[in-house]
């Protein structure tokens, strides 16, 4: 791969602050099924293998992270060798985000690529949501 580097950044939504500043967004609250609505894996974090194991059972989040490293890859094979920064956001950015964020990580790792990985939002509280809320983010 001909790119400097590679910034993945995980965040969440409701936290306030705008998303990052990024060549690629991927915004993966209206499509994927959040974590946050079992009660069992709310306080849990990406942190936690059974919110890798259901955020990563998820119809479509394989092809999610498939599509994104090839978008890499696209961005590879230009003539620009500027770094690439691709942010993933859910609502809160402990369970989606993350997971996602460091499973696509992993993935451009493997070609040797240098990668940096931030979880912006990760470690802070939990936003508590009406029911409502929840069924669109």
């Amino acid at each position: 791969m001909s790119v400097t580097s590679i910034n993945v950044i995980s965040f969440g939504y409701l936290h306030g602050a705008p998303p990052p500043d990024a060549t690629l967004v991927l915004d993966l609250r209206h499509h994927f099924r959040d974590p946050h609505v079992d009660p069992a894996l709310r306080h849990q974090t990406a942190h936690d293998l059974p919110v890798r194991q259901a955020v990563m059972g998820t119809a479509g989040i394989h092809a999610a992270i498939v599509g994104a490293a090839l978008l890499v890859d696209a961005l590879d094979a230009g003539p620009s060798t500027a770094p690439v920064t691709i942010a993933v956001g859910c609502a809160g950015g402990r369970h989606r985000a993350a997971t996602v964020a460091m499973t696509l990580a992993d993935r451009l790792r493997k070609d040797g690529t240098r990668v940096t990985l931030t979880h912006r939002d990760l470690d802070k509280p939990v936003v508590e949501r009406t029911t409502a809320r929840v069924t669109s983010a």
